[in-house]
């Protein structure tokens, strides 16, 4: 088999990676594939990838949360140059980080008058409720109505330079331009004294690095890279909005001879009463804003593919990112986490996400040369996860997935490929970011495909 037709075969091969990683966990989506900068000589590519989740589960209180994930799009493109033999240089812009989830119907996700700000505290969102002529529970009146959202979405831009020493290995490294914006919705009994909770993250603009180092052997279509991507710091403004914080500050003297009451009748512990006192008092005054930082994580990147018999290949990706360190605590929102803390057992606040271990994912195939304009090939994907329970914000641990591809060649030059996956998404225990039980999200799986356009130039 010739150098020329192994490569053939190994172009259509890749195709499986067309619709990216799809469902990934915590929130990675493109899998940030360097591929397209390993291509020889000049090429160009455009793509687009779509995701179709379906996430269902019960609340805490048994009830069925519907669909709660969000179907979403993402496009990706690179283009490479290489002027010299041993000198090369391009651009990948991708989607890397993301998430689109929301919460409807009648359950905890869902804002209601008689939710319950405080667990073990008669107090509710909206009008107080009186039985049998007697206060049953003291009404904030907030009006509070809304459903459970997020949207959080980024965009990169990889300026990568690479330099061949020996034939057969690359070196190459460059700056990664990545803006990250984001927004969140909390509502429903399921977030207490958080429910309503807003938060808008507007676009952020930082900047990282990329380092790695890929050997090849064309002849044998061998090819093997490890790609390593930093963390990215960011400083948000967030606007956020936390109407029963205002509101238990608002009533904090009422409240305060409510909690009183309750001690007196044994209802519940003197501590318990003075600590929900001194929060109320710390509310009075309002929480004063401050700046979110957010990191995104750093990863590693492993990718392989190797001619196995004449007109075959085997492919394979493994991807690590540290999730583990990510969290997310807004200015207020921490403020009144770390007030709510200590009546929880958490006397340093929460994060409104964060996940408890890193992820690891892997890809491996078989790509075949089906006719002299044609390869295939199909693939199998797992992933680990980022932790199990896990935020309600993407209720899944993990999944396994199958994939099918094709790539046509209608000149020498052009490539089209396509690619389909099916996954199914590992069950989940959902948790606040109190890590507080939040229900359980069980059988649920996902689709997701890509149409990419590749010239060699």
């Amino acid at each position: 088999m010739t150098s020329k037709n192994v490569l053939a075969v190994a172009v259509g091969a890749v195709c499986a990676a067309v619709s990216g990683s799809g469902f990934a966990a915590a929130l990675d989506r493109s899998g940030q594939s360097i591929a397209a900068f390993l291509r020889p000589g000049n090429y160009a590519e455009y793509g687009g990838s779509f995701l179709n989740p379906a996430v269902e589960g019960k609340d805490k209180s048994g009830n069925p949360t519907g669909d709660m994930a969000g179907s979403y799009n993402f496009i990706g493109a690179a283009i490479k140059f290489q002027p010299t033999e041993r000198f090369s240089f391009g651009f990948i812009y991708d989607e890397p980080f993301g998430a689109s989830a929301g919460y409807r119907g009648n359950n905890d996700f869902v804002s209601r008058p008689t939710d319950v700000v405080l667990a073990g505290l008669p107090v509710v969102t909206g009008p107080s409720i009186v039985s049998n002529g007697q206060l049953a529970a003291f009404g904030l009146n907030t009006d509070l109505t809304g459903n459970t959202d997020v949207s959080v979405t980024t965009k990169s831009l990889s300026a990568i330079v690479g330099f061949k020493p020996v034939e057969g290995l690359t070196l190459y490294g460059g700056g990664v331009y990545q803006e990250l914006e984001g927004n969140v919705q909390l509502h429903g009994s399921t977030y207490s004294a958080f429910n309503g909770y807003g938060a808008e993250l507007s676009t952020e603009r930082e900047w990282g690095w990329l380092a790695g180092v890929a050997y090849e052997i064309p002849e044998i279509a061998l090819k093997v890279s490890l790609t390593y991507r930093s963390e990215i710091d960011y400083e948000f403004d967030a606007k956020e909005s936390l109407p029963l914080a205002d509101a238990l500050g608002a009533n904090s003297a009422q409240l305060g001879g409510l909690v009183q009451g309750l001690v007196a009748a044994g209802s519940i512990p003197a501590q318990n009463g003075q600590a929900i006192i001194g929060m109320l008092n710390g509310l009075s005054g309002g929480l004063p804003g401050g700046t979110t930082d957010i990191t995104s994580p750093q990863s590693v990147n492993l990718d392989f593919q190797s001619g196995i018999m004449a007109d075959t290949i085997a492919f394979g990706n493994v991807r690590w990112v540290q999730w583990s360190t990510f969290a997310i605590r807004p200015a207020q929102f921490g403020q009144l986490a770390e007030a709510l803390g200590p009546l929880i057992g958490q006397p340093n606040g929460f994060n409104l996400v964060d996940y408890s271990k890193d992820q690891w994912s892997a890809n491996l195939g078989l790509g075949r040369k089906l006719g002299e304009q044609l390869g295939g090939s199909f693939s199998v994907g797992w992933d680990s996860g980022a932790g199990n329970p896990v935020t309600t914000l993407g209720p899944t641990e993990g999944y396994w997935n199958v994939g099918l591809a094709l790539r046509y060649n209608p000149t020498p030059k052009v490539e089209i490929s396509a690619g389909i996956k099916y996954f199914w998404l590992g069950d989940a225990e959902a948790q606040t970011g109190a890590h507080s039980y939040a229900g359980d999200f069980e059988n649920n799986n996902a689709i997701a495909g890509g149409v990419k356009f590749g010239l060699n130039f």
